[in-house]
């Protein structure tokens, strides 16, 4: 996913005053600051007969992947229902500054890959959970790691000033 920018446009949201010009929207940077910094996750995924379900997950931001991932139990229900559709939505749990990104999720094989994502786990959050840096990232690498890779995020600020006239999507 590296490459350029994903492109800006308005979501349709015309009933909520966002207009379909591009003057005001977010910076792609914002949105990213939000993926990189967050802490806990809203994972939402669905299984096969349609049962939605959303869970906190931790999770890295990948600046130069523009990727996201996240790991869980391997018989935790959304690793169950990434194998059955591996749509998800991801948003950090700040909900005034909302970040949005909807893609798909793989389980992540390819070893490079997924030392790279075991590494920004470590930096992020080895601290937090008392553990060394290499026990956290042997602990990483026992348990299934997916990557999300985003089709699009929706951005938008939850105040009066700030909604409809910087509401944003960012397609991939």
């Amino acid at each position: 996913m590296n490459g350029s920018e994903p492109r800006a446009e308005r979501p349709e949201m015309s009933d909520y005053g966002v207009p379909a010009d591009l003057d005001g929207v977010l910076p792609w940077s914002w949105a990213e600051e939000r993926l990189v910094t967050g802490r806990n996750y809203w994972c939402a995924t669905v299984s096969a007969d349609g049962r939605p379900s959303a869970t906190p997950v931790w999770g890295v931001w990948s600046t130069k992947q523009r990727v996201f991932w996240f790991g869980c139990s391997p018989n935790a229900l959304k690793a169950r229902n990434i194998a059955a559709n591996p749509r998800v939505v991801i948003a950090p749990e700040d909900t005034r500054q909302c970040v949005s990104l909807e893609g798909t999720a793989a389980l992540v094989d390819d070893p490079a890959r997924l030392d790279e994502a075991v590494e920004l786990f470590v930096v992020k959050y080895a601290e937090e959970t008392g553990q060394p840096p290499d026990e956290y990232a042997a602990f990483m690498k026992t348990h299934p790691l997916f990557e999300v890779t985003p089709r699009k995020v929706i951005g938008v600020i939850e105040t009066p000033e700030d909604f409809a006239a910087r509401a944003t999507r960012w397609v991939f």
